[in-house]
């Protein structure tokens, strides 16, 4: 059941700075299952084509705020909502938005690797086009072709399979296979990239191909990475937030959170005192 959302004041933390537009507001957020609660009265601003890392103790609400950020927290039996996410100014749990449409503008890649194994790589890149309607009105080949292209190129990953586009997504390693998966979402032209703990099933050299390609990504995209790896998030974000127990603790550009945090919990865990 989703709750209406209702209005309080936002606390003072976000994420902000004075020249960048906010690509996505999230105001007084609550969120659980049930009557227990996980995410609490959390108010966060990302900016637009940054990269914004949440970090945390496992269990702080990590994965269940970054799920509230496209709609699919509701999608688990039980879930609850309070509150406004904004995108654009616009909140998306409003009565007229679409979650299906909606998360076109705000795609995501899981922890796992999940490509549909037995599809061939280019229906994998164009799965997500054909699950909206997109590619319905006649489309030609060429014009298809070329999203597949543009997808994998965008994904670093063109250069690897672009002659063997016929088999199978399963048949990739898992690095290649979490990069089909970003292509897939990067085939809808999103606005937002949802990144919950990418790497976390990779080897050290799949994840450095990642945190480049993040690097390549947040010229053109907002994105928001899960991580449980405070040395990737002081590599490939502009900016971390700290959650605790659901709460956003501190927020602030990544140099600055790591080297002067303001609140002594963000020290304490950074500094392997807890978590």
């Amino acid at each position: 059941m989703i709750a209406a959302p209702a209005p309080r004041a936002p606390p003072t933390t976000t994420a902000a700075d004075a020249t960048t537009p906010v690509k996505l507001a999230v105001r007084a957020l609550d969120a659980g299952f049930g009557a227990t609660p996980v995410v609490r009265q959390l108010t966060l601003d990302v900016p637009e084509r940054r990269v914004l890392a949440i970090i945390g103790p496992s269990g702080c609400g990590k994965s269940t705020l970054v799920r509230c950020l496209n709609r699919m927290h509701e999608l688990v039996p039980g879930a609850t909502v309070g509150g406004s996410v904004l995108l654009d100014d616009h909140d998306i749990y409003a009565r007229d938005v679409d979650p299906v449409l909606l998360r076109r503008r705000i795609g995501m890649v899981f922890q796992k690797p999940n490509p549909f194994p037995t599809m061939s790589i280019r229906e994998n890149v164009l799965a997500g086009l054909r699950l909206t309607g997109a590619l319905r009105g006649g489309r030609k080949q060429p014009a298809i072709d070329g999203i597949v292209e543009q997808a994998l190129t965008r994904a670093a990953l063109w250069d690897e399979v672009k002659d063997r586009l016929a088999a199978a997504g399963g048949s990739l390693s898992g690095g290649q296979q979490q990069r089909l998966c970003i292509a897939r979402a990067l085939a809808v032209e999103p606005e937002v990239l949802l990144m919950d703990e990418p790497c976390s099933a990779l080897d050290p050299i799949a994840t450095a191909r990642i945190e480049d390609l993040i690097h390549v990504l947040r010229e053109r995209y907002t994105i928001v990475l899960v991580t449980h790896n405070m040395q990737q998030a002081a590599r490939a974000s502009d900016l971390t937030a700290f959650l605790l127990h659901g709460e956003l603790i501190e927020c602030a550009p990544t140099e600055r959170l790591f080297t002067q945090p303001s609140d002594r919990r963000t020290e304490d865990y950074i500094t392997g005192k807890f978590g």
